[in-house]
């Protein structure tokens, strides 16, 4: 996991990584300045160490000379061993209102260069040389060389527009077969205000030579599309993007393009607090990362860089996100999961029962009762199958105080699938009503093929807290409201049967400042 350190004033921002050579390039904002894009390296995508960094906002009466805003490396599809790096830049003459994009070139991933701002004679533009095959059914028109701005003949490329501030920023560079194109967040230059946001394309005809193509997706409902990705699974392509109302990460799909966008009935990848979503490929197939962000309305405090997720495609065309294998390498032990005890006093219907076949059954006919493992735990894995029986409630707590009972109380609705977790405690330098602290933290949905039954898998590893349902990654979060405690389970008027239960240590995270060896 990554953060800036406690007294720099600094925080990470959007991100975006490159899988090269047996090891993981992290590039990021840094915020609140945003004057440069930071550099960090991984073996494992969990630990990583800060290098020099990429590039710095531009000399005074540049076009970048005020901030510097979301990246995308890729490889340079017109030099071998080349990459590229599309990146968002404002300018101090434009007092940050209009967005443009930039270049920047390297050799190694480690040295970069801004290319010249330069720009081409609308003689020397040419035309769609091959529509059948083209990314977006629609003829070519002129476009500049860098930095690259929106085409007034389809966004908004006035600040006299919309909300007098130019929506051109976030690229991601796609290529398929020979052809590549450009993708960016934009606006359309009509219909409602706050309603504009779109994926705005543009095509490349030759080396770095761009020109603009109508919007790949305007869906008619976001103030902006951010961060857009696009990729290609078992002959579906998939548009992911974040979305600012609800600072969640959607995705939307199509077999064909040109072909309408159409989004399932589910399709938020990440839940709130998740975002600027990225993907990178590595020999495990997608990953997709984001920062976490506490605070929707103000994202440049305190953000972190968690584990990645796992993105596979169901049967069905469903995108999924799945916990992170390389977890597993931070486990120290495995634990003895084979006893329970109540952490309320209990009566005479609150049980704990262990049979021969493995299985643990717990019953509280009345009250919330928690069952408590043996011992405290900081980073730990928790697995387990679980079968709900009667009208009541069931759920998992960890980190708990046994004095006070603080600590992180997550509910698992079986029957509509529906998780919950709250932190859940004490505020002790308050008095009165505002003595209890109690916060929502996220919730999360899943879809169970059998009401009441379902297998979970919880990882708290450091400030990291992920639950995962039938493998599917339902809640993700960063809080350090508790650090350890006990862990179980917990019933309320409801019997809960607990099969194949796997309580494992983890090592705790850390972030070093020492030089890794990198190729």
């Amino acid at each position: 996991m990554y953060v800036e350190f406690d007294g720099t004033r600094k925080t990470l921002g959007d991100v975006d990584i490159v899988y090269h050579d047996d090891c993981y390039h992290l590039f990021h904002l840094v915020l609140p300045n945003h004057d440069y894009i930071a550099h960090a390296v991984s073996r494992d995508g969990l630990h990583w160490v800060r290098v020099e960094n990429a590039i710095f906002i531009g000399h005074p009466g540049s076009w970048d000379d005020s901030m510097l805003w979301t990246m995308h490396v890729t490889p340079d599809p017109h030099r071998p061993k080349g990459w590229r790096m599309f990146y968002t830049g404002i300018s101090r003459r434009d007092h940050g209102l209009i967005q443009r994009i930039g270049l920047a070139v390297s050799d190694d991933l480690y040295h970069w260069r801004k290319q010249p701002v330069a720009w081409r004679d609308n003689e020397n533009n040419r035309g769609n040389e091959n529509p059948q095959s083209s990314l977006i059914s629609a003829p070519l028109d002129p476009a500049s060389c860098y930095p690259l701005a929106p085409a007034p003949e389809h966004y908004e490329a006035d600040v006299c527009e919309g909300r007098q501030w130019v929506s051109w920023r976030d690229p991601f560079y796609f290529r398929e077969d020979s052809r590549g194109w450009l993708l960016c967040s934009g606006r359309v230059n009509d219909g409602p205000v706050v309603r504009r946001g779109c994926v705005a394309a543009m095509e490349e005809v030759e080396e770095n030579r761009f020109v603009h193509c109508p919007p790949l997706y305007h869906p008619g409902l976001y103030d902006d599309i951010e961060v857009p990705n696009l990729l290609k699974i078992d002959r579906e392509y998939y548009l992911i993007g974040s979305i600012r109302e609800d600072a969640k990460i959607r995705y939307w799909h199509t077999q064909r393009m040109g072909a309408p966008w159409k989004s399932y009935h589910d399709n938020v990848l990440l839940g709130e607090g998740n975002y600027a979503g990225r993907i990178c490929a590595d020999p495990g197939g997608w990953l997709l990362w984001s920062f976490f962000t506490h605070d929707r309305m103000r994202r440049d405090v305190a953000n972190m860089l968690p584990p990645p997720k796992r993105l596979v495609r169901t049967p069905s065309g469903l995108l999924r996100v799945q916990s992170f294998e390389k977890i597993l390498d931070a486990v120290i032990e495995q634990l003895d999961a084979s006893t329970l005890r109540p952490l309320n006093r209990s009566g005479p219907e609150d049980r704990c029962h262990a049979s021969g076949d493995g299985c643990i059954r717990l019953s509280g006919c009345s009250g919330f009762q928690p069952f408590l493992f043996e011992g405290e735990l900081d980073s730990f894995r928790l697995q387990a199958s679980m079968r709900l029986g009667g009208s009541g409630k069931c759920g998992i707590v960890f980190r708990i105080d046994r004095n006070t009972h603080d600590g992180f109380y997550l509910s698992l609705d079986l029957m509509k699938g529906v998780a919950q977790i709250r932190d859940w405690g004490t505020n002790c330098a308050a008095t009165g009503e505002q003595m209890m602290r109690f916060e929502s933290l996220q919730s999360g949905f899943w879809q169970a093929e059998e009401r009441g039954v379902t297998r979970i898998q919880l990882i708290a590893f450091g400030c990291y807290l992920e639950l995962s349902v039938d493998d599917r990654v339902v809640l993700c979060l960063v809080s350090d409201a508790y650090r350890s405690g006990a862990v179980g389970f917990y019933v309320e008027s409801a019997a809960l049967e607990l099969r194949d239960i796997c309580l494992q240590r983890l090592r705790s995270p850390a972030q070093s400042d020492e030089n890794l060896a990198v190729g």
